[in-house]
């Protein structure tokens, strides 16, 4: 039996042959493995973005909490005085705070067991009552909301539509930083810082 022999393929130097033997070459592979350089380089990028976004993410979140504030005041105060046109009187005030005491008379515990408003447990970002029953804001659970009623004991009662409210954040409306506007109920945190203060009457 003869075997044919085939020729070696022979190639020359220089010629587009030996180019693509070269391409198909193991040795002349590169490497896609990122090296540690890259990769230090590409946490840093990430790091750099993080910190640049967290001041306006920190924003958003007090925006919320300013925007939820602002809508725990308001409910507070329709609260109240959905409680007079029921009753023909604005209820009676303990402190110059959202107490238990109010919190009482406007969840339910009042002669005709109407509920005015719902309070959950204090919850960071949403608010809600603290653990002693008073109605606190989204940044503290020590960050009382403040009333004002014209049928309060500086009012004497005599239901003039005027009532004495904080412009500070105090919790007391006659102190000093106080303002008297033409309401019936007014509502507002008593916080001294005046970029988290929030007003029912504004």
């Amino acid at each position: 039996m003869v075997t044919t022999l085939l020729p070696k393929k022979t190639v020359l130097l220089g010629t587009d042959a030996m180019e693509r033997d070269k391409a198909l070459s193991p040795k002349s592979k590169k490497s896609t493995a990122f090296t540690l350089v890259e990769l230090l380089v590409v946490i840093s990028i990430i790091a750099i973005l993080a910190g640049l976004s967290f001041p306006a993410v920190s924003g958003a979140m007090d925006s919320a909490k300013k925007t939820q504030a602002k809508s725990n005041v308001v409910q507070i105060a329709a609260a109240v005085t959905a409680y007079e046109v029921e009753y023909g009187k604005l209820p009676t005030l303990t402190g110059t705070t959202v107490d238990r005491n109010l919190m009482d008379i406007l969840t339910g515990t009042n002669s005709r067991g109407i509920v005015f408003l719902e309070a959950q447990a204090w919850k960071k970002g949403k608010g809600g009552t603290n653990s002693s029953g008073v109605y606190c804001d989204p940044w503290s659970s020590t960050n009382a909301y403040a009333i004002s009623l014209d049928a309060g004991s500086a009012d004497a009662t005599n239901y003039d539509n005027k009532i004495n409210v904080s412009t500070n954040g105090s919790a007391s409306g006659s102190a000093s930083g106080s303002a008297t506007i033409m309401k019936k109920v007014g509502v507002w945190n008593v916080t001294a810082n005046p970029k988290y203060q929030v007003r029912s009457w504004e």
